[in-house]
């Protein structure tokens, strides 16, 4: 999107879905370490990451696509995600080889996007690909929690396995189409600021 469409405002409706959105993210390990309701907790990464897309839907509707919402809504995801994550781990419902899969992404992903930082290089743009990655890991998540509970184990427990693995060979296969991203950036920034032939 050209920049002149990007404003620099703070109060938009979509950025205050996304402040809602950190919140929940609080909410969500009080429920699940505090109350120990993995039910609730489920519910919570279910309604978080599905207004991870109404924050964009109202942006891109309202015309109010500004920096700090292009700036906030991945790292808002990336925090549900790794709060579902680790906090299943913790509460032994998520399998150490999702979760740990999973966060070795994100920290693969971080460096990635620290390297371009520092060589102040063009951010990354989101893949489409990576958008349904993410949607369907939103809803692998929290079928693990729910297949904690006794009767919904043997419905929610292959539903769980099968968008798990789906989401997160996915997941892996964007970040690697991330990093061809990554060298094409790194080498636009060497390009320009090299010094022009005579």
């Amino acid at each position: 999107m050209p920049d002149e469409q990007v404003s620099d405002r703070i109060l938009t409706i979509p950025n205050l879905v996304t402040f809602v959105r950190l919140l929940g993210v609080g909410v969500f390990w009080w429920v699940l370490l505090v109350e120990e309701n993995i039910g609730l907790a489920a519910g919570l990464i279910f309604l978080i990451g599905w207004t991870d897309w109404i924050d964009g839907y109202l942006a891109r509707r309202l015309d109010q696509v500004s920096k700090l919402g292009t700036a906030l809504d991945p790292i808002a995801d990336r925090l549900m995600i790794a709060s579902a994550v680790i906090g299943g781990m913790i509460a032994d419902v998520v399998p150490l080889v999702i979760g740990v899969g999973l966060i070795a992404r994100e920290l693969f992903m971080g460096l990635v996007t620290l390297r371009l930082f520092f060589k102040s290089a063009a951010t990354l743009e989101v893949r489409y690909l990576g958008k349904v990655a993410t949607f369907i890991l939103y809803g692998a998540i929290p079928l693990f929690y729910l297949a904690a509970i006794d009767f919904l184990g043997a419905i929610t427990a292959p539903l769980a396995w099968v968008s798990g693995v789906v989401g997160l060979v996915m997941y892996w296969y964007v970040a690697f189409q991330y990093v061809g991203d990554a060298k094409k950036a790194l080498a636009e920034v060497r390009s320009a600021s090299s010094p022009e032939e005579s």
